[in-house]
């Protein structure tokens, strides 16, 4: 009823589900689709604990356009930035996982503002490209409450412009 053309499917994280909401996403893809068959549906996932097999459920049994999955930031503020529960080396790992179950398009996000430098956010692109990772976006970081990190700085469009060339050298769409 909407006429979506493109839609991003996202999800909290599902620990109370054995499979991690795995299935349930990867069956909204699929009915989605025979309703509006021309949908492009993006799935925007946590990395269902560690586990390959709830990855490869999702893109193999919904076949969405795009899998997703955030980094968020570089590796030296993981500790800093993310849950505990999370690392940069499991979500290369679903990233990877994805594309090995025969994702079309991966895709990461990072975030910046938070503490790192330029050259870190080089380099955690060229690892998200060595990855195979396809699109990347990178966002200003802003601090949601009190109880977060504080902002570190804004980042000036010349920085974003730089990081768009550099990464549309490394090969990112």
């Amino acid at each position: 009823r909407m006429d979506l053309a493109y839609v991003v499917l996202t999800m909290v994280d599902r620990d109370d589900l054995l499979d991690g909401g795995a299935a349930h996403v990867a069956q909204t893809v699929r009915r989605s689709k025979e309703l509006n068959p021309a949908l492009r549906i993006e799935t925007l996932v946590g990395d269902f604990a560690g586990r390959r097999s709830d990855v490869r459920t999702l893109v193999v049994d919904g076949g969405p356009d795009v899998f997703a999955h955030n980094v968020e930031v570089v590796p030296r503020l993981q500790r800093s930035m993310r849950d505990a529960r999370c690392s940069w080396e499991r979500s290369i790992d679903v990233l990877r996982w994805a594309r090995d179950a025969g994702a079309g398009v991966t895709k990461s996000s990072l975030m910046v503002g938070c503490g790192e430098h330029e050259e870190e956010s080089l380099e955690a692109m060229q690892k998200l490209k060595d990855a195979e990772v396809d699109v990347l976006t990178i966002g200003q970081y802003l601090r949601p409450t009190e109880k977060h990190a504080p902002l570190d700085r804004y980042v000036e469009p010349e920085e974003f412009e730089r990081l768009q060339k550099a990464g549309m050298q490394m090969g990112f769409r």
